[in-house]
């Protein structure tokens, strides 16, 4: 198994994504850390019978409070001694126009978004650096190249792409690879319950060159790519999980 007794913190564990990342990892031997602010929906990980004979810890923490995400880095550092592997997949949308976007639309989103994923790059990454390696896997979006309606959202991920290539040259003298992924369109459960789902469907299909909507399991590969020894030599990367699209 690729990540046999490797740690894992994996943020947004709770989402359809997340889950499926997390599952991913457990079945090829991680001892997977899953964090995410939903109290009851990380009492359902725990609560899974299939998750029995696996090691999953569950972490409830604000990723936009760093005094909560210092306590857990210090948490899961001293209960296992380091930390292999940091999934920073949080995330959420807020979508609206740029005239009516209020502060608070703004702040939520690039909060989640950015400043969650920093504090937990700038925590992990001091215990990789004492431990000379590691992976930082950041789930960026297509919509880092813009997107109407996601003033916010595009800039979250087009800094979570800066902060990526950032680090990939801060840490990588370190042994330390960081990069990130950017999905398109993924068929999800919140997409698929969308008002206007088949419009975004159909728009998204004229434009794929592959001329299908992503799956959960494709994200999910590519994290797990990403995490791997298999790209030992690629850092400041941004692997793009669109079907072909990138306008």
């Amino acid at each position: 198994m690729r990540f046999n007794d490797k740690v894992v913190v994996i943020t947004g564990a709770c989402g359809e994504i997340g889950k499926c990342i997390v599952e991913s990892f457990m079945n090829e031997g991680a001892l997977v850390v899953a964090c995410d602010i939903n109290e009851r929906a990380l009492q359902a990980i725990n609560d899974n019978k299939d998750f029995n004979d696996k090691i999953v810890i569950t972490e409830k923490v604000d990723i936009t409070n760093e005094k909560e995400v210092v306590l857990t880095i210090e948490k899961i550092t001293r209960d296992f001694g380091r930390i292999d592997i940091l999934v920073n997949n949080a995330g959420i949308v807020r979508d609206r126009v740029i005239t009516e976007m209020t502060e608070k639309e703004w702040d939520d989103v690039l909060d989640v978004n950015l400043k969650g994923a920093f504090f937990f790059c700038k925590h992990v990454a001091r215990q990789m650096l004492i431990d000379g390696k590691g992976k930082i896997v950041n789930i960026s979006s297509r919509a880092y190249l813009g997107n109407p309606g996601q003033a916010n959202y595009s800039s979250s991920k087009a800094g979570l792409i800066g902060l990526t290539k950032s680090l990939a040259k801060e840490l990588g003298p370190a042994g330390i690879n960081v990069n990130a992924i950017a999905p398109g369109l993924i068929e999800t459960d919140m997409i698929i319950s969308h008002p206007k789902y088949e419009k975004i469907k159909n728009i998204h299909i004229k434009l794929s060159p592959l001329k299908r909507l992503g799956k959960v399991t494709d994200v999910r590969d590519a994290v797990l790519f990403m995490s791997s020894e298999e790209s030992s030599y690629i850092t400041g990367e941004i692997l793009h999980v669109t079907g072909g699209r990138m306008g």
